[in-house]
């Protein structure tokens, strides 16, 4: 009788099971059936949702709820609090599949090459994000002593960023930050935030909900510059193929003519000021330098020549994120992601590495909203079944589902489960009880694998 096709999927973030949903809605997953193991360096799945989306977005982590559909199938299991390739490797994966998809997705901050940019009191924000997101392997403080500060960026994780600092900590509160990161934003200084976009308002990459968002706060006085409300013929041509592009345009043109409130922190969106310095005394972030720039038709910009000195005393950048380069796998550094085609990892050679496929961030950067990760998916899983189907994939020499903990367990390797994570959903819920919060997320990875049952 023939056995399930045994796929193991590395990095249980969005894209990772949204492979598996789209396995198990295949035909194979039918006859002879899928076996699908999903391995996750963090003691807790869902990846960028639970430790890259800010915690007054809940709307956005109810994409969780339909993910648990997925992990609740018989044919999935959960290995958490295992890494690649530390705990397990490519040869490893082999051993045990007949074919293996990396999803492991991008949670570096991508460089900025700006004078200045090591100075103390220049962050980038995919660290920050993972401070207040309670993220086990960073810090458990973060500085938060500068009354002005800069962000880099007209991204979505910009505002995220720029939101957060602007906030009071009991705004905060209710969502299900950790108690350290409550003490820190308590501590916060910041009066005032400014994100600087180096193009005009047509090119900003905000989604129009998350901007509006910005001005709901009873905190925030959102400021833009009547003069940083510029369009060229490439502007005016965004704005009329994309309905995102217009209605943020609209949104940042009604801020621009209102008078200014007295709302206690003010957030300064600012456009046409492309960083080129950050200045720095004694080591110590003081400034940021800027050039004006100006559109030259087509949408983008030129600069201007002209200079101008921010008084600021701490710099997020927030311009874009960088996957980790995966040991055994060709490796693309311009792009922070592995060569593929449709999905296949493709080697210098240009061949197929047998059995062996990415989706997400990994495979096409980090760009795009989380949702459109599934389409990446369904690309890749028909790849991997067409694979299937001609006789390409490779045969595992121990295909056996309890080799793979017996392997772990050899190891001490110690990995939790989908089991373990409704005990750690159910932990978090009963620390949040008592003061009236849905939950109140767990830091310490040694908490986590308790909590967890691991």
């Amino acid at each position: 009788m023939p056995r399930p096709l045994r796929v193991a999927i590395v990095g249980a973030g969005p894209a990772g099971i949204y492979a598996a949903d789209a396995l198990l809605k295949s035909a194979v997953a039918v006859e002879p059936g899928v076996s699908i193991d999903l391995f996750e360096r963090m003691p807790a799945p869902f990846g960028l949702i639970r430790y890259g989306v800010a915690p007054d977005h809940p709307r956005i982590k109810g994409i969780i709820t339909a993910l648990h559909q997925v992990l609740d199938k018989p044919q999935v299991r959960l290995f958490g609090n295992v890494d690649y390739p530390g705990d397990i490797s490519l040869d490893d994966l082999r051993t045990f599949y007949d074919a293996v998809i990396f999803s492991t997705g991008a949670t570096a901050d991508r460089a900025l090459d700006i004078p200045g940019i090591d100075l103390d009191g220049s962050y980038g924000a995919a660290d920050f994000v993972s401070w207040y997101d309670g993220h086990p392997d960073v810090p458990r403080a973060w500085p938060l002593d500068a009354e002005k500060v800069a962000v880099l960026g007209v991204g979505n994780v910009a505002l995220d960023v720029a939101r957060v600092l602007a906030k009071t900590a009991d705004e905060l509160l209710p969502t299900e930050i950790p108690a350290n990161v409550y003490e820190g934003l308590k501590a916060n200084k910041a009066l005032e935030v400014h994100v600087f976009g180096r193009r005009g308002p047509a090119q900003a990459k905000f989604s129009p909900m998350e901007l509006r968002e910005l001005d709901h706060s009873p905190n925030i006085e959102v400021i833009v510059d009547p003069e940083d409300i510029d369009y060229d013929e490439g502007s005016i041509a965004t704005r009329r193929g994309n309905k995102q592009a217009d209605m943020v345009a609209k949104t940042l043109e009604n801020w621009a003519i209102r008078d200014v409130g007295d709302r206690p922190h003010k957030l300064f969106l600012h456009f046409f000021e492309s960083p080129v310095e950050i200045l720095g005394e004694d080591g110590k972030v003081v400034g940021l330098r800027t050039e004006r720039t100006a559109l030259d038709g087509t949408g983008n910009v030129k600069g201007t020549g002209e200079f101008k000195d921010w008084d600021l005393g701490a710099v997020y950048r927030a311009v874009g994120y960088l996957s980790d380069e995966l040991p055994k796998l060709p490796w693309d550094v311009a792009s922070g992601t592995v060569p593929d085609q449709a999905g296949r990892v493709i080697e210098e050679t240009g061949e197929h590495l047998q059995s062996t496929y990415v989706t997400g961030w990994i495979r096409r950067g980090p760009v795009g909203l989380i949702g459109h990760t599934k389409g990446d998916a369904n690309e890749t899983v028909a790849s991997l079944l067409d694979d299937h189907e001609n006789g390409r994939l490779h045969t595992p020499g121990a295909p056996a589902p309890e080799a793979v903990e017996s392997f772990l367990g050899e190891r001490n390797v110690r990995f939790t489960t989908w089991e373990g994570w409704y005990r750690l959903d159910a932990a978090e819920k009963a620390l949040g009880e008592p003061q009236g919060r849905e939950r109140v997320k767990i830091v310490e990875r040694e908490d986590m694998l308790d909590a967890s049952g691991a």
